[in-house]
């Protein structure tokens, strides 16, 4: 069968370095062979992943693919993967549902430049259910993730990930890598589910709190939680004359813990 067009409207760059595509696959953790860990390929394109995973004993892999030109090419490409490739849109996924008797789901993927932040999003839906996410993005985006309290890269989704998961930056990967090459460059990030089973604060409001944060990201947070909550009754905080990527996430927790009892005085 002749190669997949890449199709710009999909976010797709074909990875060709099949070194590189190794170097992924390594990366993610697996089980035994006599237990085989269980992993999503997100965006299987035409399979230079997916033949590395399905290599692996320690893996049991599954792909999913949106679009049907790269399912035909992996059907035939990979007939014995057919049964485990998954036809269909990553994000629309009920996760759960596509794998009841599984205990745990790790994902992998060179992921859409696109959607890498809905695909984390989702993944942070799940996070009791995926421990470990190997992915290649851009590497604006991987910096912006793995990057501590203090930078000006550090946004929402750094801190809302960091709650949950250790976030490693692997390594860059070259725009020249890819088919069709992208206008910037790569990285592989992994996340690796942390000890954290709950958080100290209720969690909802947790994630409302710091999105408001970042609301008026040059602004001093007093405005911004202002603007979403209200005055407090014209309550201060220590960490109101502070901005939003100042803050650690053990900060956010007890800042929304704040929060959740002055929102509650004032009902």
């Amino acid at each position: 069968m002749t190669e997949v067009r890449a199709k710009k409207a999909l976010g797709q760059h074909f990875l060709v370095d099949l070194n590189i595509a190794r170097k992924i696959c390594d990366a993610l953790s697996g089980g035994t062979a006599e237990a085989p860990a269980t992993v999503l390929e997100v965006g299987c394109g035409m399979g230079v992943l997916t033949q590395f995973l399905l290599q692996r004993s320690d893996l049991t892999t599954y792909g999913a693919e949106i679009d049907t030109e790269s399912v035909d090419y992996l059907h035939d490409r990979f007939p014995a993967f057919a049964p485990r490739l998954i036809a269909g849109d990553f994000l629309k996924m009920d996760l759960r549902a596509a794998f009841p008797d599984v205990p745990a789901l790790r994902i992998i993927g060179n992921f859409p430049y696109n959607i890498s932040s809905q695909i984390f999003f989702k993944i942070l839906e799940h996070r009791d259910f995926v421990p470990e996410c190997v992915g290649m993005i851009q590497k604006e985006v991987a910096v912006r993730l793995a990057e501590p309290p203090g930078s000006k890269e550090y946004g929402i989704l750094s801190v809302l990930l960091q709650a949950w998961y250790d976030i490693e930056y692997l390594f860059t990967v070259s725009e020249s890598v890819f088919n069709p090459p992208p206008k910037v460059k790569s990285a592989v990030i992994r996340l690796r589910r942390n000890g954290v089973a709950q958080l100290d604060c209720d969690e909802r409001l947790f994630v409302r709190v710091v999105k408001a944060s970042f609301g008026q990201r040059r602004k001093m947070i007093r405005n911004s939680l202002r603007a979403a909550f209200g005055d407090f009754g014209g309550a201060e905080h220590p960490f109101f004359t502070s901005r939003a990527e100042q803050l650690s996430v053990g900060q956010f927790v007890e800042l929304t813990n704040w929060v959740e009892t002055k929102v509650k005085s004032e009902r």
